[in-house]
């Protein structure tokens, strides 16, 4: 999917790429590397063998289901795509879940056979961080900058639409600079609903007109292009501030709606949190 951005007369692009790199076989001879990106909302399991994402699976994040519950899903999952948990050499954990990383643990023990490696302090990234208090800042939002930087150059933008929306910076240096977090676009249109008794739920998004003729018309509006009005307006001031910036990539699960209509916004990357946690996980070998 592409399409001609406004943002440097540049296409903005949709991609899945491999990580590639010149680190080789990543999970050893024929082996498969496990990488879970744990978001508030939802977990994602990247299955990779050498460069090559072959499967990818998506679990609603329930911080109460068990280990065992965990493997209850996945086992089908990996048998359906002819693939034999057994055969994994590493599993690489990117959390913002703290209460799920014991279960991880024993998922990663029972299901793959191995202990995971958790993206926590400690941990090489090869990514310098410019934070007062560098533990403060979330695994996914250090992950995504390491892969931006390898795809992309830096000085350079990740946008991501998860349960909060973020905004990470990696500056000209090649270091992360820090970033934005504003509420997502989902739990703005929630808190709407439970606010507001008479207005009803309506799918957030691109409206088939800008002012609309009936509520929900008027309120899916409201979500799309006020959303895109606040994702835009931090994004301007980030370039003015920023004005040699290589790219500004966007990913999460709202990241195609809203980039449709981004002024700034050159590129949907959905799987840049896997690549990041393989680059990792290959500096961490």
């Amino acid at each position: 999917m592409t399409r001609r951005g406004v943002a440097g007369g540049k296409e903005t692009a949709r991609r899945r790429p491999a990580a590639g790199g010149s680190a080789g076989d990543a999970a050893g001879d024929g082996g498969l590397l496990v990488l879970v990106d744990v978001g508030n909302t939802n977990t994602v399991f990247g299955i990779y063998r050498g460069d090559t994402l072959v499967r990818d699976f998506r679990l609603t994040t329930n911080p109460e289901r068990t280990a065992d519950e965990h493997s209850a899903l996945l086992l089908p999952l990996f048998q359906r795509a002819g693939l034999d948990p057994a055969d994994a050499e590493a599993v690489v954990v990117s959390s913002v879940v703290p209460p799920l990383h014991p279960t991880l643990e024993r998922l990663a023990a029972s299901l793959f056979h191995q202990p995971p490696l958790f993206i926590e302090p400690g941990v090489k990234t090869g990514l310098q961080i410019r934070y007062d208090n560098p533990s403060e800042v979330g695994a996914d939002r250090i992950v995504n900058s390491v892969a931006a930087r390898e795809l992309y150059g830096a000085p350079v933008i990740v946008v991501d639409f998860g349960t909060a929306t973020t905004f990470d910076v990696v500056n000209a240096a090649g270091e992360y600079a820090g970033g934005i977090i504003a509420p997502g676009i989902g739990i703005s249109a929630e808190a709407l609903f439970a606010k507001a008794s008479r207005l009803r739920r309506v799918d957030v998004k691109k409206p088939a007109q800008l002012v609309g003729r009936d509520t929900a018309g008027a309120m899916q509006s409201g979500f799309y292009y006020g959303y895109i009005g606040l994702v835009d307006g931090i994004l301007e001031r980030l370039v003015a501030e920023i004005p040699e910036i290589k790219n500004i990539v966007a990913t999460g699960g709202q990241a195609p709606l809203i980039a449709s209509g981004s002024k700034y916004i050159r590129e949907v990357n959905d799987l840049i949190t896997l690549i990041g946690l393989k680059l990792i996980y290959e500096r961490n070998r």
